[in-house]
């Protein structure tokens, strides 16, 4: 465990420019799942731009991209790209990754994100315990620290517990922090930070989290559920896995730079301006339809977070995902919801009496509920119950989708592979790549 040490409130830096969430493009969606994003040849969306040429380079990892490539899935002209990417150097966030192999003419210049320029933090909050990390603008994890958390103890505590957390995972003299992604158990309102009425906690009801964060940390605070926190981080590092190759989609002569009047500037293709290209096919990615995934987290409790139309799908209330309360079992075991025969209740109890197969099979059940409903390409699964027996999840959950299935194309099940905390920093860190925190 590598943990920082210093004060969790003198080290803010939030890049100005370069944090546009897209807003006023017409109803650009945040998107690892595409191949294309159009950017806007507009001055006033210099923010939402630098943030798309950013997010692609950071889709790219240490290997980087051309301009060209850049310019063929932004839609923006080679000449603006250059215009981003020599902004975005002269603030330290993009450099050179080397040159291309030749094709024939001048090999490309290739240019990759700089991670270790910015950082952020992320907290999850659990019922009985506490993890928080820093990580840097490529998601990887530079120092964290965990312990005990009493939940119930109230929110007052709880405060005291993230400041002493985010306090031994910052460094004074390193980068600058964007914000403290924060992930706690729901429901809660993302939209104006405050906690709901949490089963079994009602001392939490109404607490203003997020704000008395910000007041403490001196530091812009997200908060949302653990997860939502979750999806965003297995989505995120599913799709940028899958994300299609770069000279797949720009056959275009290196020097085609030189040859763009410096005064022109014309969008390109179909679409330009809403922030969402169409990938390979048309649809946003080659297997026929948008990415979409659930993230199953089963832990002291259980939930779920929806990645649906490439991103977080929340719902009106920031009520969505309450998968741990569909009831399986009429006049089953009292939950503690107030329900009976829930999901959650009959799965913990078979985790209590050590029975993890039984209780993956149940999770297997709810999943095929919630596949059944909304035709998702992925179920991920995570938690510290998932953790205790991986295999078992990945094999039981898959039995039962598999003999539920009412399409021959069933989704395919996985470990999440990233962790909450690691969400819910990935939520501090999308501002600067033009993503809904």
């Amino acid at each position: 465990m590598n943990s920082g040490s210093g004060s969790g409130g003198g080290n803010s830096g939030a890049v100005s420019g370069h944090g546009g969430s897209g807003h006023g493009t017409g109803g650009r969606k945040d998107a690892y799942a595409y191949g294309r994003r159009n950017g806007v040849n507009l001055p006033a969306l210099r923010g939402h731009n630098d943030a798309l040429v950013l997010d692609l380079l950071r889709g790219a990892g240490p290997a980087g991209l051309g301009r060209t490539e850049l310019a063929a899935r932004t839609g923006l002209t080679p000449q603006a790209v250059s215009k981003i990417t020599a902004r975005l150097g002269a603030d330290g966030l993009v450099a050179e990754a080397g040159r291309a192999a030749s094709t024939g003419g001048k090999p490309r210049t290739l240019l990759r994100l700089v991670p270790d320029v910015r950082h952020a933090v992320g907290v999850h909050l659990d019922r009985d315990e506490l993890r928080a990390v820093r990580v840097d603008l490529a998601g990887r994890v530079v120092a964290e620290s965990e312990g005990p958390l009493d939940f119930r103890a109230g929110p007052e505590e709880a405060v005291e517990a993230v400041v002493r957390a985010v306090a031994r995972v910052v460094d004074p003299s390193g980068p600058p922090l964007l914000g403290v992604g924060v992930a706690a158990p729901g429901p809660l309102d993302h939209r104006v930070g405050v906690m709901g009425r949490v089963t079994g906690f009602p001392s939490w009801k109404g607490f203003p989290l997020r704000g008395v964060l910000e007041g403490r940390l001196g530091l812009p605070v997200l908060l949302d559920k653990d997860t939502n926190a979750g999806a965003t981080a297995a989505a995120g590092a599913w799709l940028r896995a899958t994300w299609p190759d770069a000279d797949a989609e720009a056959d275009i002569n290196a020097d085609a730079d030189a040859d763009v009047d410096s005064e022109v500037e014309a969008d390109v293709g179909a679409g330009s301006g809403t922030g969402v290209g169409a990938g390979p096919g048309g649809d946003g990615h080659a297997g026929g339809g948008p990415r979409t995934c659930v993230y199953l987290h089963v832990g002291t409790g259980l939930g779920a977070g929806l990645w649906l139309g490439g991103g977080v799908y929340r719902g009106v209330r920031s009520a969505a995902g309450e998968f741990g309360h569909q009831v399986l079992l009429l006049d089953g075991p009292p939950c503690r919801c107030g329900a009976r025969g829930c999901v959650e209740v009959l799965c913990l109890e078979a985790v209590n009496r050590g029975d993890l197969a039984g209780a993956a099979r149940i999770v297997g059940e709810a999943a095929a509920n919630l596949v059944a409903l909304l035709d998702v390409d992925r179920v991920l699964l995570g938690g510290r119950v998932v953790a205790a027996a991986p295999d078992v999840f990945v094999a039981r959950v898959g039995a039962v989708l598999a003999a539920r299935r009412l399409d021959p194309a069933r989704p395919v099940v996985a470990l999440a592979g990233a962790g909450v905390a690691e969400g819910a920093a990935e939520m501090a860190l999308a501002p600067l790549f033009g993503h809904a925190g």
